[in-house]
């Protein structure tokens, strides 16, 4: 019974999501306000900006857009301002969060509060691998994990 705290006080991989993202699927992108630079090949999106791929979603504030070389596609997003990423029943709270869609890795960092149920797990950093559906935190974590009620 004290093992899966154990484990998850040690900074431990824990299921993120309801099951793995395909990072084929469009973005879709929801703002108040686009500022495009085609000359660094960027865009900025502010304002209640939504951004959905799947059944993910992140809401921040502001979001980079870092589009490809050849402008084929997204290289990666970079959420600011606070950021909440959702994604199936998993909710996840940060000040930032830098997604690299080649490789299907979130960094979120700043404060980092992971909502699994009724369960908690704070820290600083948090590394979520779309691929795999798992995530992992780091930088003095602290868990509140509820045991399960007596039948």
């Amino acid at each position: 019974m004290c093992l899966p705290i154990f484990a998850a006080a040690q900074g431990a991989q824990v299921a993120f999501g309801s099951s793995q993202q395909d990072r084929d699927l469009p973005v879709e992108v929801t703002a108040d306000n686009l500022n495009v630079n085609q000359n660094d090949g960027t865009a900025v999106f502010t304002g209640n900006v939504v951004i959905g791929q799947g059944e993910m979603r992140l809401s921040a504030p502001r979001v980079l857009v870092v589009y490809l070389k050849d402008q084929s596609g997204i290289e990666s997003l970079e959420a600011t301002g606070g950021v909440t990423l959702v994604s199936g029943p998993d909710a996840a709270e940060g000040e930032r969060a830098d997604y690299n869609i080649t490789t299907g890795i979130i960094e979120m960092s700043g404060n980092v509060l992971l909502v699994q149920g009724d369960n908690a797990i704070t820290g600083e950093t948090m590394y979520v691998d779309t691929t795999a559906g798992t995530a992992r935190v780091s930088g003095r974590v602290k868990t509140v994990l509820q045991p399960r009620a007596k039948q």
